[in-house]
């Protein structure tokens, strides 16, 4: 297919360009940093940033949350999530 914004720089501000479901994992990273999280099914997304900080978010379906988290743990995530990059 001819995608007439293949050339253009791709970044941060500009749409993501790729996405995969978010398999939560207590001990493994996410394959793929994404540039945001979008809840599927809402509910509980519990991630971990950078820095190892973990904060817990209450997500309605639909939601995107514009945070490029590290992990999304299996313990306490209900939310069905989808990464974008």
């Amino acid at each position: 297919m001819f995608d007439p914004f293949d050339s253009d720089y791709v970044n941060l501000t500009s749409p993501a360009v790729s996405h995969y479901a978010i398999v939560p994992s207590d001990g493994a990273d996410l394959p793929v940093r994404p540039r945001a999280i979008y809840a599927n099914i809402g509910g509980t997304a519990v991630l971990q940033d950078n820095d190892g900080e973990t904060v817990t978010y209450e997500l309605g379906a639909g939601a995107v949350l514009s945070l490029r988290a590290v992990r999304v743990l299996a313990t306490g995530t209900t939310a069905q999530l989808i990464a974008w990059y």
